[in-house]
């Protein structure tokens, strides 16, 4: 499975880290702060699914990237409801 890193921050490293070392799946994609500009939905479309560990006020925009690009998401972030301006998701 192609694994994707939406935020390549202190938990994104770790996640990393623990796909590598067991070496069941390979890391498909690595989105940070550094390379924003690849994260795209041609870019997601090469991966089988997201994990995303960013920030609260990012998360939603993220996590409907990856529903425009029909990537499954695993969403890491916490509290990123809260900024969802009632928006429904589902």
């Amino acid at each position: 499975m192609r694994i994707g890193l939406i935020g390549y921050g202190k938990m994104g490293k770790t996640i990393e880290s623990i796909i590598r070392e067991e070496g069941k799946h390979e890391i498909g994609l690595i989105i940070s702060e550094e390379n924003l500009h690849e994260f795209t939905v041609e870019n997601l479309q090469k991966i089988d699914v997201a994990i995303e560990f960013t920030q609260p006020n990012s998360a939603v925009s993220n996590i409907m990237k990856c529903f425009e690009a029909n990537i499954p998401v695993v969403v890491g972030t916490t509290a990123w409801h809260e900024h969802t301006q009632s928006k429904s998701l589902l």
